[in-house]
């Protein structure tokens, strides 16, 4: 009987090995890829030309298929373990996914379009709505078949942009475009940045309303609160923080080559490379074995306070480059 009992608690331990084993190779994140290089590959490919707006939809793509196709696939809505018990690859895909949605529904409601009156195109019509289903959707429909059907209509927009007798389908690199979903990036990472130092708690004053005395909203709310993210969220806020800064890099990195000439002539160009950069920071390599939660100036790091300072620096330079772009 005791013999039996070792051999299954042997079997347990192996099988936990296993597990963790896989679960640490599913955890690594997918690497930085070249924007450009990856679109003109992808033209080859097809045999398409690399016009306005094909390196940034391409880059659309490739994140949205990389949240497909990377080590262990699409995690967040796995039911049978190892992946049902992870929390920090499926926090890095929310991230990553949220500013998909935002690309995807600016492609169709500005980028595609060449004034508020003007039709939607076809294919982001369709592609858009895909994206939205939720993230941990795992029967039919599946979370991986709708956002596949998203990229598939991606592919046919970028197809009909790249043919020159496609005359409604177009991608229009204005001023107005680009500054309308730098606006939506901005409320992304004001939202990351105050969730991420919010991990040591502060007070915050309670702001809705300022601005106008006649402001008013629905319900009260105290003038003072406690802002605190949970002990046992921070890791999945900090994971998510990391995978919505390596999506939205790559978009700033299409935007500076598709919107090339917008830059030069706000003299902007700059502005954009310094938010590169600064959420080329928040890519560097994690080497502590989990993410610290020190308090402020303690004994002991807080991963997330760091993480923080770099989306506020980026945050602080999208707002600056959305009012070079507003100026004449």
């Amino acid at each position: 009987m005791s013999q039996h009992k070792g051999k299954i608690i042997t079997a347990l331990v192996l099988l936990f090995v296993v597990f963790y084993a896989i679960a640490v190779y599913w955890s690594i994140e997918p690497s930085r890829f070249d924007v450009v290089q990856n679109a003109k590959q992808q033209a080859q490919q097809r045999s398409e030309k690399l016009v306005t707006g094909y390196v940034t939809t391409s880059t659309l793509i490739t994140v949205a298929d990389t949240l497909l196709t990377k080590s262990g696939g699409y995690l967040s809505n796995d039911v049978l373990p190892p992946s049902v018990i992870m929390d920090n690859m499926p926090a890095w895909e929310y991230g990553a996914l949220e500013m998909v949605r935002d690309l995807a529904l600016s492609m169709r409601k500005d980028f595609s379009r060449s004034q508020s009156q003007s039709t939607e195109h076809e294919a982001l019509k369709k592609a858009q709505p895909q994206f939205n289903i939720s993230s941990e959707a795992w029967a039919w429909p599946s979370a991986e078949g709708e956002y596949q059907k998203g990229i598939d209509y991606l592919m046919v927009y970028r197809s009909q942009i790249a043919n020159q007798h496609e005359r409604d389908s177009q991608f229009y690199s204005r001023a107005d475009n680009l500054r309308s979903w730098l606006k939506e990036a901005e409320k992304r990472l004001g939202s990351l940045s105050q969730r991420l130092s919010a991990s040591v708690g502060q007070d915050k004053v309670n702001t809705d309303l300022a601005g106008n005395s006649s402001n008013t909203q629905g319900t009260y709310t105290p003038l003072q609160q406690q802002i605190k993210t949970s002990w046992w969220e921070i890791d999945d806020v900090f994971y998510e923080s990391r995978g919505a800064t390596w999506a939205l890099l790559h978009f700033l990195q299409a935007v500076e080559y598709d919107f090339a000439d917008v830059l030069d002539k706000k003299n902007a160009r700059v502005s954009l490379q310094q938010i590169i950069r600064e959420l080329e920071a928040t890519q560097e390599t994690v080497w502590s074995p989990m993410i610290l939660n020190g308090n402020g100036f303690g004994y002991v790091a807080n991963h997330s306070l760091v993480m923080a300072n770099y989306i506020s620096r980026a945050n602080a330079a999208l707002i600056e480059l959305s009012e070079l772009l507003a100026q004449g």
